[in-house]
Order: C-alpha cells, then sequence, then structure tokens
C-alpha cells in the first residue's frame, strides 16, 4: 500500500477497516463493533444457493428417500428377529394348537409372564421351529432397502457438491467484481492483508463448511423426522421417554452458541490483521533488515498470533462442549429406553423385535442431534467468514457517471475514439477528512498538446491533483472538464479510456514482456509493440537479453533493474496513446542518460497530446509548457521554467534549495 502523505489526507498508519454494514458515516463500522446476528448471515448464506434450486430440490429429494431407506431398515430387521425369536419358542410349545390355545394353556398352568410373552409374538406357530426361508426374504428386503439408501445418498452428494462448488464459484466472482467496483478511498484505509484474508481464507472457510455441513444437516434433521416417525409408530410410550433428550439438547446447543459465536468472529477478524501484518512484513521484507527491525517484526507477529491462539482457543473450546455433553444425554436416553422397553417386552406389550428397532432407532435418533452439535463449531465459523465476505460485499462503490450522462453527449469522444486532451478545473474543492480541507477553489486549464509539470513541497497536493482527473476520488465542490465535457458524466471507463497513467512505483504481472507492454492496448500488433518500445528505448535494454520480448517477467519484475521497469510502464502507456497522459515521478528511477532519452521521447509525443508531469527533481521539467507550483493545495505560482526563476518566488526558491543541496553532496 502506497502511503498517503498529502496535506489532509490518510497516513498508512491511520488504517481503518474495511468499509462495513452499520453505523456511522458512508455505512461504515470499525472492526471491533458488534457484528451482524447469526440467523441472519446464515439464511444470506444459503440464499445465494437460489440459482441452483433445481437441483438443491433433487438432493431435498434424494435425502429423504435415503433416509426413509435407513429409517425402515431397522423396522424391517426386527421383523426377522422377531422370526428367529417365535421359532425358538414355538418348537417348544405343542405342536396342533393355535397361538392362543397355548397361551391359555401356559396361563393355566400358572406360567403368565410366559404367557404374556408368547401373546405378544407375531408369526408364532406352536411346534413348528425357525422358518430360514422367510427369515432369507425378510433380510434380503433389508439388503435392498440399505443398498437404495445408499445409492441415494451417493446421488445426494455428488449434486450437492455441484451446488456447492457452483454457488462459491459465484460468490469469488461476485468478489473480484466487487474489488474493481470500490473507490480508491477504500485501498486507502483498508490493510491489503485484510483484504486478502476475506477473498481467499474467509471463502474457502465458506466452502469447506458447505461441503461438510450442508449435507450432514440435512440428512441429520430429516433422519430425526424419520426415526421420530417411526419410533411413534411402534411404541408412542417409548418415544416420550426418548423424546426427553430432545429439549434439553436444545437448551444447551442454544446456550453454547450464544458464547461461541463472538468468540469465531473474533477469531476470524484476528486472522484477517495476523495476515495483513505477515503480507507487510514479507512486501517490505528488505527494508525491514536494512533498518534493522526484524526484532520488532517478530514481537508484533507474536502477539498478534498470542491473540489469535487465544480467540481460536476460546471459540474451539466452548462449541467444542456440545459434543461430549450431547454424547452423555444420548447415553443416558439410551439405557432408560432399554429399560423400559425390557418392561414392556416381559408385559407383551412389544416384541422383542421391536425393542431391539427401537433400541436401534433411540441411538440414531440421538446420533444427528450429536452430529449437529459436533458440526455448530464448524457451522458458526463459516458463517462468520461468510458475515465478513458480506460486509466486503455491502461496502460503497464508486459512483459511476448518471444514467444520461452514460449514453453519450455533446462533444465527447467515445471509448475507442481518442479526444484533445483540454483538462480545465473549474473552482474545485477537495479533502480527504472533511474537517481538513486540502484543495479549495483552484482552477486552472491545460490546453491539448501542453505539457502542465506539478511541482511542491510534500503534502502539497500533486498526486491529489492527477487522481481528481482520473476520477479515484470524487469532487466536493466544483467540477471538472475533459474536452469540455464533465468527467463525472462520463463513465469511468470512457474517462480512462482516453488516459495513461504512470506511477513512480512500477506494476508488472508474471509474463513476457511483450505481454506486459501489450497490457496497455489488448490487440495490438507486434509492429505497434515494437515501436512503443523504440520510442521509450526499452528496445535498448531488450536487445541484450537472451529471449529478447519473449522473456519473462517473474513477480512484480525482480529480474529486471528497477529503471527497467519503469521504462516498460512508460512504453505500455505509450501504447495506449491516450489524450491525457500523466506521470507521476515517471523518471525517478532511471539513471541520467536513460531519463535524457525519455525526455526526447517525451517530447516527440507531445504534439496533440495533454500531459501532466509530477516531478521532485526540477531539471526534468524545464521544458514543460507551463509549471504550477503548489502548497497546501493552492496554485501559489504558474509559468514556464524562466519565467518562475525570473520572479524569485516559491518555484526558483526550490530550484536554489535542490541544487544548493547537490553542490553541497
Amino acid at each position: 500500500m502506497s502511503e498517503r502523505t498529502e496535506a489532509g489526507g490518510i497516513k498508512a498508519t491511520e488504517r481503518i477497516a474495511v468499509p462495513q454494514r452499520g453505523p456511522g458515516p458512508a455505512g461504515q463500522m470499525g472492526a471491533g463493533e458488534k457484528a451482524m446476528d447469526f440467523v441472519p448471515s446464515a439464511r444470506r448464506l444459503v440464499g445465494r444457493m437460489r440459482p441452483h434450486r433445481a437441483k438443491a430440490a433433487l438432493v431435498a429429494l434424494f435425502a429423504v428417500g435415503s433416509v426413509t431407506a435407513t429409517s425402515l431398515g431397522p423396522y424391517l430387521l426386527g421383523r426377522a428377529t422377531d422370526l428367529v425369536v417365535a421359532g425358538l419358542v414355538g418348537r417348544d410349545l405343542p405342536a396342533g394348537q393355535s397361538q392362543e390355545q397355548a397361551v391359555a394353556a401356559l396361563r393355566a398352568s400358572g406360567q403368565g409372564s410366559t404367557a404374556d410373552l408368547v401373546e405378544g409374538m407375531r408369526h408364532l406357530v406352536p411346534g413348528q421351529g425357525v422358518d430360514f426361508d422367510a427369515m432369507g426374504r425378510a433380510l434380503l428386503i433389508v439388503l435392498g432397502v440399505y443398498l437404495a439408501g445408499a445409492l441415494l445418498a451417493w446421488l445426494q452428494g455428488y449434486l450437492l457438491n455441484d451446488v456447492v462448488q457452483s454457488t462459491i464459484r459465484t460468490l469469488r466472482a461476485d468478489v473480484e467484481r466487487k474489488i474493481h467496483a470500490m473507490p480508491l478511498a477504500t485501498f486507502d484505509k483498508a490493510p491489503r492483508g485484510e483484504l486478502l484474508s476475506r477473498v481467499t481464507n474467509d471463502i474457502d472457510n465458506v466452502g469447506q463448511t458447505l461441503q461438510q455441513t450442508m449435507s450432514q444437516l440435512l440428512t441429520s434433521l430429516l433422519t430425526v423426522v424419520g426415526i421420530l416417525s417411526m419410533m411413534l409408530w411402534i411404541s408412542p410410550l417409548l418415544a416420550l421417554v426418548a423424546l426427553i433428550a430432545v429439549p434439553v439438547s436444545l437448551v444447551l446447543t442454544r446456550a453454547v452458541m450464544k458464547r461461541s459465536q463472538p468468540q469465531f468472529v473474533t477469531q476470524w477478524r484476528r486472522t484477517g490483521s495476523l495476515n495483513a501484518h505477515v503480507e507487510e512484513s514479507i512486501s517490505g521484507h528488505a527494508l525491514v533488515t536494512v533498518m534493522g527491525r526484524r526484532d520488532a517484526v517478530n514481537t508484533t507477529f507474536a502477539e498478534q498470533n498470542d491473540e489469535l491462539y487465544d480467540a481460536s482457543y476460546r471459540a474451539q473450546f466452548v462449541s467444542g462442549l456440545l459434543m461430549p455433553v450431547m454424547m452423555l444425554i444420548g447415553n443416558v436416553s439410551y439405557v432408560v429406553v432399554a429399560v423400559v422397553g425390557a418392561f414392556r417386552v416381559t408385559a407383551g406389550a412389544i416384541t422383542i423385535g421391536d425393542v431391539q428397532a427401537f433400541i436401534q432407532y433411540s441411538r440414531q435418533f440421538n446420533q444427528p442431534l450429536t452430529t449437529v452439535a459436533s458440526m455448530m463449531n464448524l457451522l458458526q465459523s463459516g458463517v462468520a467468514s461468510a458475515e465478513r465476505v458480506f460486509e466486503l460485499l455491502d461496502a460503497e462503490e464508486e459512483r459511476d457517471a448518471s444514467v444520461v450522462g452514460a449514453v453519450g453527449g455533446a462533444g465527447r469522444a467515445g471509448v475507442g475514439t481518442r479526444g484533445r486532451g483540454e483538462v480545465a478545473f473549474e473552482h474545485v474543492a477537495f479533502s480527504y477528512v472533511p474537517e481538513r480541507p486540502l484543495i479549495e477553489d483552484l482552477s486552472l486549464v491545460a490546453r491539448p498538446g501542453e505539457t502542465v509539470a506539478i511541482v511542491g513541497p510534500t503534502g502539497a497536493g500533486k498526486t491529489t491533483l492527477v487522481n481528481l482527473v482520473m476520477r479515484f476520488y470524487e469532487l466536493d465542490a466544483g467540477r471538472i472538464t475533459l474536452d469540455g465535457v464533465d468527467v463525472t458524466t462520463l463513465s469511468r471507463r470512457e474517462l480512462r479510456a482516453q488516459t495513461g497513467m504512470v506511477l513512480q512505483d512500477t506494476w508488472l504481472f508474471e509474463g513476457t514482456i511483450r505481454d506486459n507492454i501489450a497490457y496497455g492496448r489488448p490487440g495490438a500488433s507486434d509492429a505497434e509493440i515494437l515501436e512503443a518500445a523504440r520510442a521509450t528505448y526499452v528496445d535498448r535494454f531488450v536487445a541484450s537479453l537472451p529471449d529478447g520480448y519473449d522473456t519473462v517477467v517473474t513477480e512484480n519484475g525482480e529480474n529486471l533493474s528497477a529503471g527497467e521497469r519503469q521504462l516498460l510502464t512508460i512504453a505500455r502507456a505509450f501504447l495506449a496513446d491516450p489524450a491525457l497522459l500523466i506521470l507521476d515521478e515517471a523518471t525517478s528511477s532511471v539513471d541520467t542518460r536513460t531519463e535524457l532519452l525519455l525526455q526526447r521521447a517525451m517530447g516527440a509525443l507531445r504534439a496533440d497530446r495533454t500531459s501532466f508531469v509530477i516531478a521532485h527533481r526540477l531539471s526534468t521539467i524545464r521544458d514543460a509548457d507551463v509549471i504550477l507550483v503548489m502548497e497546501a493545495g493552492r496554485i501559489v505560482e504558474q509559468g514556464t521554467h524562466t519565467e518562475l526563476l525570473a520572479a524569485g518566488g516559491a518555484y526558483a526558491a526550490l530550484y536554489r534549495s535542490q541544487f544548493a543541496a547537490s553542490a553541497l553532496d
């Protein structure tokens, strides 16, 4: 992040959070304020799956089928158990009598408990053993039901994976679009590491959460409904005993979530802060080493790492309490169901197979509740990350041209048409912070083909002036026109298509030298690229490279010198052939000989092109058509180099002090 030192501006040390929802100017909320509630964020996250609702409906349908098959399994297996028990008991009873006669005989002989047991059995035939054919058919049905459930579960998982990954892909695309639609002021205020954490870590965490929880939560909820239905059908009394655990589980889950959700929000906020610190440390590693600040950087890292550890530990510990507590409640419920079921069997009110099925249902009934509890920490973590992503998506975007202005107007150059490049400031006022004015009532005209140099002390407002032309910031008052058209009525695409800008800080991407130059005008021919390279003397150093224009530039151009990187960015701007050229200390990184060559190249390109040149080295702007001297956001002098020296004012003082310092050195 470049440090902004304009008077009234924002320094790199005065960082604030990414614009967030909440009270305050422009809808911003500081990082330490209360976050959004869990439920609205979760509902909004699920709502992003709406474009895939057809597939989501199939997922739900397959889940219902899978859960139905799984729920029927224990009941059907209980029927097979009843066949075995009926055969074992029936073979010991006298043959030739009915089940009712056998029960009456047992009662008559004083075996009332056995009579109750026999009376409650299904499929019992006195004198007949186990019907293996019937039992085999029952087991095959059970096997078929479980296989069908497994197939439906696989189809559910397959479709859900497609829904989740498509949703995350769309979310990433929306965040990428949002990043490019946000005003420059946002990036001045927010650490890049914090933004990167939201774009990468938080979105990845949301994807993992949806992938791991959606299927299990849906299946668990349907399983609870399916099992509860089967339990009520088999025995309402035993179902009531098992349901005692539900309100206890809900109360505990609510209490733990209330305490753990803020900890997860803090955890991911600390993660963003730590990422911002690491990104800065790596970007400025050379400076940190030279200034001997490694210990201080390590100390800050250790402090922030400890804060992240504490927040993560508290979040995981509090949410982790749910799992063992839910397991304890499930085990107690399991024991109670087994004891009550045994009494009901001896009373003849229920069969052994039904008790077996019910015990399985009891265990399965608590299992989804335990699963939901165990997923709460992951779910809360994912929703906390989603909240941070939504805060980014809700941030204020750049205001573009009005609908009337965006469709065209008299005297306007189109996106593909090069204008004359006349720029006029009319009573412009601007400030980064309302209570600290920077530019007040500034007026000037830069005519087509003129080179306008802007000089002045640090913080005078030089860079701010050209940033306003580019509409990186909006004016507080007045207006700026390009070829007589108010720039606020132009779309930013139209405006910036007329403008080329070269900054002191170079930016090159990983690709060939040819590709980096062509970035200024996609689709440019090789001849045009070579022409721009020769005009800016890039061809001079490219000829010495082994692969010439096909040489691959590494990340940030580390395999090129600072001057060579600057030449490439200038060639890129020249290839774009803009009507308006802005050079912000563009020659500060080149040697004296290269600087002279660049001056000649720029001189040849001044025809029909308005140029704004910001420079601290006054020797580079002697040939400018007009020199503006700025102090505290005001133009205090303007004229040619000779005129300003003769006037003996602010420019002459700057010129003398600069060359006096050189002589002293």
